[in-house]
Formats: C-alpha cells, structure tokens, sequence
C-alpha cells in the first residue's frame, strides 16, 4: 500500500475513532504548536515532522489509556510517547490554555487534572520514566449542579485554562494535562484516560521548588473510588484521581 494512502487512512480512522488531542496551547496568548495526529504520518511517509514542543504520541485513534494500562509508560504522556523537539516558555504565573481537537470534546462525565514534572535538563531528551509529577490543578463535579469538568471543558470550546504556580521557580519543566472520560467508569476497566505533554521552560522570579512527585505509573489505580464509580447518579462526594494537590 502507498504511503500517501496509509496516511489518508490513518487520518481518516482518527477522524473515525477518535476523541482528541491537545492541537495548540496559549501561553498567555502566544501561540504554540502541540503534537497533532498528521505528524505522525509526517514521520511514517517521510522520516521527519515540525519541531513543537507538544510530546510526540502514537495514539492514532486519538484514543486513550484504560486502567490496565496504569503501571505502563503509556500513562506517562500516551502511547509511545516521546519528548517533545522544542520547548516553549513562560514567567511563572502564565496562563496556558490547551485547546483539545481535533473535533469538539464528546464526553460530559469525569475529572480534568493537570500536573507538572522538572526536567534535570533539557526536556527535549528527558528519560520519561525518570518524571516526578506534582499536580497543580485539578476540576472534578459541581455538586450544586451536577456539572463535570469536561462538561466545562465543552462549553468553553474543548479548552482548558490552567495557570502555572506563581510561586513555581525557573527551570525545565514538562506539563501535563490529562482528561479522564468517566462515561464508562461504572465497569471494571471503564474509565478513559487521555494524558497528554508538553514542554515549557518557566522564567521569572518565583523561588519554590516543587515537591517530590510521584511517577505516572502510580498515580492511579484502577480500583480507586475517583476511577471505578457510578457517574449516573447523583453525587455528593466524589475523590478526585492521584495525589494532593499542590498549592504553590
């Protein structure tokens, strides 16, 4: 088979199949490329694709990690996953905003969380196994409204804010924004994680460093109360997935 037709079915199954990615970031306002399914293809067809400083990921269903996949490296940054070529940068105390894509959010049912990880040097050729992660946002139910936060995520145009720590000192940092799709989470092996990076170089004058952090493969569980529940009824204490969150 042709490699120009590869490449249109391969876009074609994720258009098909898929969920979504982080397509593009704001740093307060400015502009950054993330990982997108066509590059992949790029790679397949010709050998290279752009420097972005999005994590390159194999998730060509634009699909997710399920529980079992928990004590993989798939849960780091998805499948495959490897560092990003190029690093964005912001001052402590930026607002990023990541737009999911390529079509609108489906799923109106889990939590959306956001962690971060310090590089020991340039993220572009951090080990991904070596990562601590330190959450530092985290969205789960309104329990007034019975809203989630991918019902928010969906009414703000498959965008998510999140600002980083204020406090947070410079260095190397890589971001990690993940959705977990509760509309299956009442079966064993239900909930759909979609964690996806990107890398971000934080200036400034913030002095605190982060935490010890914990590893993607154990973050989660499968059988955590935030991860196997009843999304379909209504809540009135839900435990948001992973460990504390960090106030900065």
């Amino acid at each position: 088979m042709k490699s120009s037709v590869v490449a249109a079915l391969g876009c074609l199954a994720g258009s098909a199949l898929g969920h979504g990615q982080i397509q593009n970031f704001t740093l307060n306002g400015a502009y950054n490329q993330g990982f997108i399914l066509d590059y992949y293809y790029q790679k397949v067809n010709t050998g290279h694709f752009p420097n972005v400083a999005g994590w390159y990921a194999e998730d060509l269903d634009l699909g997710f990690i399920s529980p079992d996949a928990y004590t993989t490296p798939d849960i780091i940054c998805h499948k495959n996953a490897a560092p990003g070529a190029a690093t964005a940068t912001a001052a402590a105390g930026s607002t990023i905003v990541f737009s999911w894509g390529p079509g609108p959010w489906p799923h109106p049912y889990g939590p959306i969380l956001t962690y971060v990880a310090q590089c020991s040097g340039s993220c572009t050729t951090v080990d991904k196994t070596s990562l601590r992660w330190v959450k530092i946002q985290e969205s789960g139910i309104n329990y007034n409204t019975q809203v989630w936060a991918q019902q928010d995520l969906i009414n703000q145009g498959s965008k998510w804010t999140v600002k980083i720590p204020s406090s947070l000192k410079p260095g190397n940092y890589v971001f990690r924004n993940e959705i977990l799709a509760a509309h299956g989470a009442s079966s064993q092996n239900g909930m759909q994680n979609y964690p996806q990076c990107v890398n971000i170089v934080v200036t400034g004058s913030g002095t605190k460093s982060l935490p010890a952090g914990t590893p993607a493969t154990s973050l989660y569980k499968p059988t955590d109360p935030g991860i196997l529940f009843n999304p379909y009824t209504t809540i009135t204490n839900y435990t948001i997935p992973g460990p504390a969150l960090w106030q900065g």
